[in-house]
């Protein structure tokens, strides 16, 4: 399930066999431009979560985990229903947030593209969580995923979840 943050994600289309529409999950990474380390500030952090909720809402879908590391933004995903589109919902999101950070911070935001794995019926939405909430960990940023100020899990704080929608 790891990928290679350090090498940029080509743009690549997506799979063609699937249409991303739907109740499907999603574990997404989103780089930022150049690898630049923008997820360092909480108050760039506080924003792009509050596009992103936003968004998610706009766009039918529940937020079930993110994790922002300083150069890249995990998350994972899920469709409300038949109108759920994952590849709009990112659209706009990166559009979204990044129209906002040019103007506050005179700079590109998103790498041109993302990486997404389509969670299968057999795969634990729960351990892909996990896997996500410990990337902090095991970056060395953080001794437990807890302490990591960027992260968020529906399974670690749901009182928070019940009052996100």
């Amino acid at each position: 399930m790891g990928i290679d943050i350090d090498q940029p994600f080509p743009k690549r289309p997506r799979l063609k066999s699937f249409d991303y529409t739907g109740i499907h999950a999603y574990f997404i990474t989103i780089l930022t431009k150049d690898h630049a380390f923008y997820f360092k500030d909480a108050e760039v952090v506080d924003q792009i979560i509050n596009i992103l909720i936003e968004t998610a809402g706009e766009k039918r879908f529940k937020i079930l985990t993110y994790c922002f590391m300083p150069d890249h933004l995990h998350l994972l995903l899920a469709g409300e229903d038949d109108q759920s589109n994952l590849k709009k919902f990112l659209s706009l999101f990166k559009q979204k947030s990044g129209y906002w950070f040019k103007k506050n911070y005179n700079e590109n935001l998103w790498h041109i593209s993302y990486y997404d794995h389509i969670l299968r019926k057999e795969e634990s939405i729960e351990s892909v969580a996990s896997y996500i909430l410990e990337n902090p960990v095991r970056k060395g940023l953080v001794a437990d995923f807890k302490e990591h100020p960027f992260s968020w899990s529906f399974w670690t704080d749901k009182a928070k979840a019940l009052s996100y929608r």
